[in-house]
C-alpha cells in the first residue's frame, strides 16, 4: 500500500522516485527514538553480499555458546579459490585466525573468506541459527558465494526486509565484548551506496553493502540513525545510485 504522503517532504520525494523506478525496494529510516519510516513493495530480496550480516551474527551466537572461536586458525586453501570480491586468494600467508577471515568477509566482502566461514559454521546450522535463534523469517542461505552451478539449479541466498529491521535490535543485544570486535569490521569497507559524497563529521557509519547485477543494497547505522535500502530488478543503475545518495542524506539532515 502506498502511504508515502504520511512522511516528510524529503522522504516523500525519495520514495516517489523509488516507486517510479518500477524496481522492488524496501526502505527503512529511523532517527534517534523517533517513529521509523518503513516503506516497501517487496518483502524478500536476493541477498547479494548482505547475507554476510546474519552470518556474522550467527558466528557471534555460536562463539557465545562455545562452539566457535575467532582465534581458531583457518587455512585459506580449505575452500576452492573463488574470486570476485575480496583479495584473500592473492595472499601469500595461507593461514589466518578466523577473526581476520571474518573481518575480510565484512570489510572487503571477500567471497573466499565468506565460504570459509560458511564451511566452518555449516550451511544448515547457519539456517537453524537464523531462524531459531536470531528470529529471522525470510533470510536463508542456500549456496556458497560464486557457486554458479548451484545458482543454475535454482539455489540462491535470500534476505527479508523485516529481517533487516531486526538486525538493528540484534546488534543492540550484543555484549560489549562482542560489539568491540564486530563493529570495527562494519566501518572500514570501501563501498558505500547510502553515504556517497556525504560527510558524517564525528559520526561513524557501520554498514554492509550488497551488489550484483540488478541488485543494490546498503544496510547500516550510526549512533543516531538506522537506515537501509534494498533494491532488486533495477534496470537503471546510475539513477538508483542517485536515489541511494538522496536517501543517505537523511542521516545528515534528519528530516523525515
Amino acid at each position: 500500500m502506498n502511504i508515502i504522503y504520511n512522511y516528510g517532504m524529503k522522504t516523500k520525494l525519495t520514495l516517489e522516485k523509488l516507486y517510479k523506478t518500477h524496481s522492488d525496494f524496501a526502505f527503512f529510516f529511523q532517527n534517534g527514538n523517533g517513529k521509523p519510516v518503513f516503506e516497501r513493495n517487496c518483502d524478500v530480496f536476493s541477498s547479494a553480499s548482505l547475507i554476510k550480516v546474519p552470518l556474522l551474527l550467527a558466528w557471534a551466537h555460536l562463539e557465545r555458546q562455545g562452539v566457535l572461536d575467532q582465534r581458531e586458525i583457518c587455512c585459506l586453501d580449505d575452500e576452492p579459490q573463488v574470486q570476485g570480491a575480496g583479495l584473500s586468494w592473492l595472499l601469500h600467508a595461507r593461514q589466518l585466525p578466523f577473526h581476520d577471515v571474518l573481518m575480510m568477509m565484512m570489510a572487503l566482502s571477500d567471497n573466499l573468506c565468506t565460504n570459509l566461514v560458511i564451511n566452518r559454521i555449516g550451511l544448515e546450522r547457519a539456517n537453524l541459527v537464523f531462524r531459531d535463534v536470531l528470529g529471522l523469517e525470510n533470510t536463508r542461505l542456500e549456496r556458497k558465494m560464486m557457486d554458479f552451478k548451484a545458482r543454475q539449479r535454482g539455489l540462491d541466498n535470500w534476505i527479508g526486509a523485516l529481517d533487516c529491521a531486526r538486525f538493528f535490535d540484534l546488534f543492540e543485544q550484543l555484549t560489549p565484548q562482542e560489539r568491540a570486535w564486530m563493529l570495527p569490521m562494519l566501518c572500514v569497507q570501501p563501498d558505500c551506496l547510502l553515504m556517497r559524497r556525504i560527510e558524517l563529521d564525528s559520526q561513524v557509519f557501520y554498514h554492509k553493502t550488497g551488489f550484483i547485477p540488478g541488485v543494490l543494497h546498503d544496510w547500516g547505522f550510526t549512533d543516531r540513525s538506522r537506515i537501509f535500502l534494498l533494491t532488486q530488478k533495477v534496470t537503471d543503475q546510475l539513477a538508483m545510485l542517485e536515489i541511494f545518495g538522496e536517501a543517505g542524506r537523511l542521516m545528515v539532515e534528519s528530516q523525515v
